[in-house]
């Protein structure tokens, strides 16, 4: 199922058609354990970083499936590619990131289809997740997902849930002119 997926992901729209996209599945135990010790360290300097009550707040929340999620992928962006030939990318570099949020985004939605569950793990060290995963040098992390059977489905969104953000009207993020 999951290069099924990743077939899938790999068919999102990318500038110049580059597919700038590179995915990495970590399957090896020790290389996972080293992500999970990433995120320990990276999330109590977070906590550490809030006042007192919006650390409780922080603490309740779930912010990873690291040890439950059967997939660990690993995305990175490539900016070394050739591919495409620069159109589109010229006058804007930071499509290229656009076009792998796509492609991610195409996973996501793949995933849903088929009633799985996808969360992005953002509370990493980037420089430690490259050394980690040994990858290119030229590669730029950009999202380290699981996958998996979720435990619990909701409506909304865990963060909203827990109240740490709510959603915004839809007047607040459209402008009209």
């Amino acid at each position: 199922m999951l290069a099924e997926l990743l077939e899938l992901a790999t068919l999102a729209p990318s500038v110049g058609n580059s597919q700038p996209w590179r995915f990495v599945t970590v399957d090896d135990a020790d290389r996972r354990a080293a992500v999970i010790s990433n995120f320990e360290a990276c999330n109590a300097a977070a906590l550490a970083d809030y006042d007192k009550e919006t650390a409780s707040s922080y603490a309740t929340l779930k912010l990873e499936g690291l040890r439950q999620a059967p997939v660990h992928l690993a995305v990175f962006i490539d900016r070394e590619t050739t591919d495409g030939k620069g159109l589109g990318n010229r006058t804007m570099p930071e499509t290229s990131d656009y076009s792998v949020v796509l492609a991610i985004q195409t996973l996501w939605l793949a995933a849903r289809a088929h009633h799985l569950g996808m969360g992005w793990v953002s509370i990493l060290d980037p420089d430690k997740i490259h050394e980690t995963l040994d990858v290119p040098s030229g590669w730029q992390f950009m999202a380290y997902l699981c996958l998996g059977y979720s435990e619990e489905e909701h409506e909304d969104p865990e963060l909203v849930r827990h109240g740490w953000q709510a959603r915004h009207s839809l007047d607040k993020l459209v402008l009209k002119r």
